[in-house]
Parts: C-alpha cells; structure tokens; sequence
C-alpha cells in the first residue's frame, strides 16, 4: 500500500508544479494583453482568465489538496514522522520547511489570480517573470533534499542554490534586454 501512495503522492507534486509553472505565464501574457488596442485586450483577457480558471480550479487547487493528503500518508505510513526530527532525518525536514514555504507560494499565486480575474494588473511581466522562476528553485531544492538526503552537505547544497538562483536572474536579465532589443528594432 505504501508504495501506491507515494506513487500517487508523485503523481499530484508533478500535475501541481505543472499548475505552479504555467500560472503565472498566464499572468504575464494577461499584463501584456494590456499593450494590445482596446479590442484586442478585452478578448485576450476574457480568454486567459477562463484558461486561469480552469487551470486553477482544475488541476492547481485539486493537485496541491492531493498532494498534502497524499504526502502526509506516505509520511505516517513509511514511519518518517518517526525520523523527521532526527540527525538522520533532518534532510527531511528541511524539505518539509521548503514545502510549506511551496504552499506560501502557492496562496501568493492564488491573490494575484484573484486580482487578476477581478481586472487588477499590480505586477508588471517583469516582476511575474521573476515570480514565475520561484516555483523552479523549490523544485530543485525539495529534489535535491529527497534524492540526495545525508550525502548533500548543507553548506554546499545552499551554495549550489544559491549559485543557480544568481544564474536564473542573470537569464531573466538577458532576455529582458533580448525582448527590449526586439521591441526598438520593430519600431
């Protein structure tokens, strides 16, 4: 039985993130749809807050409830709650901090959908862009921790973080400057 649940634990995390990933894309093209004239914009937005909520309401919201349920089965029934706390299972629950900061994540998401759908555009692409890779560095993180457990040292694990957050930034930067190129070259 242990071995369903947390097969179905696996599943729900992948079809979340899938959630978590792509939600704010439809964020940053429903920002952008306000460049568009004032036709255009209205049938993009009408059309990405029906793809918004479907998506949350769907899969995001269903997928995130599952997977706690799922995880937390698998959590008692492989007899983790009996380690978490321990030298041996400290890896654990470091993963366990980094998902409950997942499901922070996962509510800030849910307050931008929110004011999105209600016609409010507080963020800019950029500043969504940036918010849209968060979601990446917990899935490294909560990966590593799992797959790699004792033999990751702390400090070299939060280097490593570190190191690519710095890098995916350093990317967000350059496609900035590749899509503002390609905006004054088009003019």
């Amino acid at each position: 039985m242990y071995e369903y649940l947390k097969s179905l634990h696996i599943i729900f995390i992948v079809t979340w993130f899938a959630g978590l990933f792509y939600m704010p894309r439809l964020f940053i093209y429903a920002t952008e749809a306000g460049n568009k004239n004032e036709m255009e914009c209205k049938v993009l937005r009408e059309q990405f807050s029906i793809m918004m909520k479907r998506l949350w309401y769907g899969i995001t919201w269903p997928s995130a409830i599952l997977t706690l349920i799922f995880g937390l089965s698998v959590l008692f029934h492989g007899n983790w709650d009996k380690v978490v706390f321990d030298v041996s299972g400290r890896w654990l629950l470091v993963k366990l901090i980094f998902v409950l900061f997942l499901y922070v994540y996962h509510f800030s998401l849910h307050r931008i959908f929110k004011q999105e759908i209600a016609g409010i555009y507080r963020y800019s692409s950029n500043q969504l862009r940036i918010w849209n890779e968060v979601a990446t560095i917990f899935l490294i993180s909560i990966v590593m921790l799992v797959v790699v457990k004792q033999s990751l040292s702390f400090v070299w694990g939060l280097v490593g973080l570190i190191l690519f957050v710095l890098l995916l930034m350093s990317a967000i930067r350059v496609y900035k400057r590749m899509r503002s190129n390609e905006f004054k070259s088009q003019k």
